[in-house]
This record gives C-alpha cells, sequence and structure tokens, in this order.
C-alpha cells in the first residue's frame, strides 16, 4: 500500500530569485529542525510563508553572494503560494501532514512536475527538459513517485559539466568534498538552505557528502524508497534515493514520508512488511546501552590502501568514536574481520547494459523530452560540451561485449557470497550493527580537486553500496586536526533501518558532534549556534 502521509510538503527547488531579507524575525531558521518549525507554527511566531522566505533570503545571501556554493540549481517558482495556501489549511483545521510547510531539497535526478530536471548537465539544461514545464496536474507528465506524494523540493548538483561549477563552490565551504553527485544537498543542508533533503546514492553519493558536511545521511536498504521517476531507477536494484539531514530525528522523520510501495517500480515489492509504523520511534538516548558492534577496520575503499598523514587524521577522530561508543554503553566488539572483503568488493563493474535500460525508462517518462533514447542522447552535437569523463559515460556502447557481461554476471556471484559473509559474522558475534569509517580520508582540498583529470582521490565507501540489500547511515564524529568534519557509519542487515536509526540516535545525543559552517551565519544574532570552518 503506498504511503500518502507527505501531504503538505513543500518544494524548494532550485534558481535564484530576487527576496528581500527579513532580519526582524523571532524564529531562527539556521539550524533549525522539523519539530523546531512545527513548533513554532503552533504558538503563532512562525508561517510556512516565512519558512520558506527565510530559507530564500538565505539562498540569495549565500548562493551567489557571500561564500558563492552555488549549489543551487532551480527554484520552485510557486514555494510561496503553496506555502500560502498550506497557512490557510493551518488556520481551519491544523497540520494537513507530519511535514506540514517543511521545505525540502531534492536532488536534481528526479522528477518534478512544473520542473527542470537536468541531471547538473548542460546537455539536458540546453533542453530544458520541456515536460516539466507543464502545470503540476498535467496529464502528459508524470511526476517522480516521490513528488505524486505531492512534493516541492530542491536540487543539489550531480557530476557532469556544470557541477564541478557546483562542486567548486562546495569545496569553499569546508574545504572540499569531490564531485560526488549529491554534494550540492549536503552543501545546501549544511548552509541551511533548507530543512531537509533528499539524495541518491549509487556508489556513496549520500553517505560522502553527508559527512565532509557534517550531516545525518542514509543509504536504505533497496526496495523501501520508489524510483520511479529517476535517473537510473528500475531496473537497477542498486541506487536508490535516500534521506539527508542534520540530526537524526528529522532523518526518521522524512524517511517516513519517502518509503513505500510504488507498483511502477517493482523493486518496491521486496520492502513491503519491512516497514515500521514510524521510524520515530526507535529513537532512544539509551538506544546504545547494551547493543553490540563490531568495528570494521579493514580498509574497504576503492584504490589501494592509503598510508598517509591524512587519513592518519581520520583514524584518530574514529578511534575516539569507538571510546564514545563504549561510554554510551555499547559492547564492542573490535576488530571483526569479514571473509574475503576485499576480494568480493572488488568484483563490482559497471553494467552498462542495465544503465542503458535505466536511462531509456526514465526517458520515456517524460515523452515530449527531445531524446527519446539513449543512442538520442549520445548522439546530440551538445554531448561534446560536457567533460570527457560525462561524455565517454554517455557514449558507452548500448550493448555490452561478453567480457563485460561476464563480469556483471561475477560481481552479482560477489554480491551473494559478501552479503552471507557479512550476515554470519553478524550472527556469529550476535551483533546489533557494525561501524566503520564513513571516509578513509579528509575532505581534499580545492587545489587538488580541480585539476583537469576532476577524479577524487578514491578511498569510496562501498560496502553496503555493493550489497545492495543493506542498510547504512553516517553520522558526524567530529573534526580533524585541520577542523574537517569526519563521521562514522552505522551498518547493518536488510531492512534494519529502524535499529541503526536508534543506535544513531544514542551516540548523536552522546556526542553532538554536529556544527554549522562559520561561513554562512545566521542572517540576524544568534548566540546559540555551534559552529566551524575558517
Amino acid at each position: 500500500m503506498i504511503r500518502r502521509r507527505s501531504k503538505g510538503l513543500l518544494l524548494l527547488l532550485t534558481l535564484l530569485v530576487n527576496t528581500a531579507p527579513a532580519f526582524a524575525q523571532s524564529f531562527q531558521v539556521a539550524e533549525t529542525t522539523i519539530d523546531d518549525v512545527h513548533k513554532a507554527m503552533k504558538s503563532g511566531k512562525l508561517t510556512a510563508h516565512q519558512l520558506v522566505q527565510d530559507y530564500l533570503d538565505r539562498i540569495k545571501a549565500y548562493d551567489q553572494q557571500g561564500p558563492a556554493l552555488n549549489c543551487i540549481i532551480s527554484l520552485n517558482p510557486s514555494a510561496l503560494q503553496d506555502a500560502d495556501k498550506l497557512d490557510a489549511e493551518f488556520k481551519k483545521s491544523g497540520f494537513v501532514g507530519p511535514l506540514h510547510g517543511i521545505p525540502i531539497l531534492l536532488k536534481d535526478q528526479v522528477d518534478a512536475a512544473g520542473m527542470p530536471t537536468t541531471l547538473g548537465s548542460v546537455l539536458f539544461k540546453i533542453t530544458c527538459r520541456p515536460t516539466h514545464l507543464l502545470p503540476p496536474n498535467s496529464e502528459r507528465l508524470e511526476p517522480s513517485f516521490l513528488a505524486r506524494q505531492p512534493w516541492a523540493n530542491g536540487e543539489a548538483g550531480t557530476p557532469s559539466a556544470r557541477s564541478y561549477t557546483v562542486t567548486r563552490a562546495i569545496l569553499m565551504t569546508y574545504g572540499g568534498p569531490s564531485a560526488v553527485s549529491s554534494g550540492g544537498n549536503g552543501a545546501c543542508l549544511a548552509a541551511s538552505f533548507s530543512t531537509v533533503g533528499v539524495g541518491e546514492e549509487g556508489f556513496a553519493s549520500i553517505r560522502r557528502p553527508s559527512t565532509w558536511n557534517s550531516l545525518v545521511g542514509m543509504r536504505p536498504t533497496s526496495g523501501l524508497v520508489s524510483r520511479t521517476g529517476m535517473f537510473h531507477g528500475w531496473p537497477d536494484t542498486v541506487q536508490t534515493l535516500g534521506p539527508m539531514a542534520r540530526n537524526v530525528t528529522d532523518l526518521a522523520e522524512l524517511l517516513d514520508v519517502i518509503v513505500g510501495y510504488d507498483p511502477d517500480d517493482p523493486l518496491t515489492a521486496l520492502g513491503v512488511g519491512h516497514i515500521p509504523e514510524s521510524y520515530t520511534k526507535s529513537l532512544n538516548r539509551s538506544g546504545l546501552k547494551g547493543a553490540r558492534i563490531g568495528i570494521l577496520r579493514e580498509p574497504w575503499g576503492v584504490g589501494p590502501a592509503p598510508d598517509t598523514d591524512d587519513v592518519k587524521k581520520v583514524d584518530v577522530v574514529f578511534q575516539a568514536a569507538v571510546g564514545e561508543l563504549k561510554e554510551a554503553g555499547a559492547i564492542v566488539i573490535d576488530p571483526i574481520a569479514i571473509p574475503n572483503l576485499k576480494e568480493l568488493l572488488a568484483q563490482r563493474t559497471d553494467k552498462e547494459v542495465i544503465d542503458d535500460e535505466t536511462q531509456r525508462v526514465w526517458l520515456a517518462h517524460n515523452p515530449e523530452s527531445p531524446y527519446k533514447t539513449p543512442d538520442d542522447v549520445r548522439n546530440s552535437p551538445d554531448i561534446g560540451k560536457l567533460t570527457p569523463a560525462k561524455a565517454a559515460e554517455w557514449k558507452k556502447p548500448r550493448e555490452a561485449p561478453p567480457a563485460t557481461q561476464a563480469a556483471y554476471y561475477q560481481y552479482f556471484q560477489a554480491r551473494e557470497e559478501l552479503l552471507i559473509n557479512v550476515t554470519k559474522v553478524m550472527v556469529d558475534n550476535h551483533l546489533d550493527a557494525i561501524v566503520y569509517k564513513s571516509t578513509e580520508y579528509q575532505p581534499p582540498l580545492i587545489k587538488d580537486e580541480l585539476r583537469p583529470s576532476y577524479k577524487s582521490p578514491g578511498r569510496i565507501p562501498t560496502l553496503n553500496t555493493v550489497l545492495g540489500f543493506a542498510a547504512a547511515m553516517t553520522v558526524p564524529a567530529g573534526f580533524t586536526t585541520d577542523h574537517l568534519p569526519a563521521g562514522i557509519t552505522f551498518f547493518g542487515r536488510p531492512y534494519s533501518e529502524a535499529t541503526l536509526l536508534k543506535l544513531a540516535y544514542s551516540y548523536e545525543q552522546a556526542t553532538h558532534h554536529r556544527a554549522a559552517p562559520t561561513t554562512t551565519p545566521p542572517l540576524h544574532k544568534d548566540a546559540s549556534s555551534k559552529s566551524f570552518g575558517n
């Protein structure tokens, strides 16, 4: 049964609009939470219109000006009007849903009626995906499963020719996340451009930018969240959407809304029966007491095992985090070992045939698009405007050679073996979760990330991404001696999101490591905000 509890959401999507700053407000939007917003609305101190305006003011002040984050691509042009409607409904009968009036950032990889989906790319920006310019209720346009509930959302950068501009801005915020596809969401949320956000992950695109922006981010088990209307959705079984937030409670409240069965995404049938009444009921300050936590110290990322000062600085933070888990009452099994971990992870391979079909499904979702098939994109005269890496990705042949098909089959075999090995380790040690470093290195510096190769230094956290059917979430664990964010990941068995939320919430409440960036301070005096940065 499809969940419809998201009624009342506001879409705060991505292009700068001209608004006048409101400095005389009594409500502080920076670092606010869903519960803070709703309490203020109940007390009469805040309206949905004012909340949206406050976020627009921050976007105006910091996205293209000030630190110039450049993490916004387009904004929902009717966000304020939608807010007015919700305010009118609130006066009549109170909140219309659990996320009443809450603006949300959505990665520019998911269709939303009335909004362009550009993939953060010049290629799609030029065509503007014209079907998105139709009215939200147009029968000719089917928005994504998420947008149908209904939504209003904001987009962040994706890797492409245009995203390197986005990435440059993100780097200026925290010293440098690389070009990860939900990195715009990370920078925007850290700067309080919205209350919460939804990212997309195929490799580490939710957890890595969340880590490097001192955020909470979750990659749910495949099958919990629909990908209908999302680029690289069905029939892929790994890519997924997931919640991003500044605190665990907000993440749980957002997760409640976005999970559910969608007949247009067959993968969600596997999630039926695994969704609790509410993930917020799992939140427990004492959740770590008596919990059995296995510590994975073996390097698990892509690329050669590093031995640098940069990595050692993250190790120091991680070691302190393990101590904090113990102090919070966890029973720590340190270390644990997963048989053949590196060898099985190394079997991950590109999936050209599947990718081609997911692109075909997504393009067909918008029949008036100038691109009908992946071949149309490959043959576009504008494809040369992409970076070499992205252009090469689009130009891959539609039919994979036998060697590639064989490698993909071996990957599936490795994925099954790895899932069995991980599960056996957890069962043998009676583990509630496994904990490891969210990233093995600090955020790269701008000067190192903007070289012509546009390559990140590797070491991407791939364990749950390779498995697909596993849950993982990152939580802020503090800062290195270079004042850069680091995090720890709580990893669990398939559909163990409720357990991970309980553990992550307990850790968050015991440590309170989240800090706001000093580069995007409140627009009026507020002495209560904890911050970091230069």
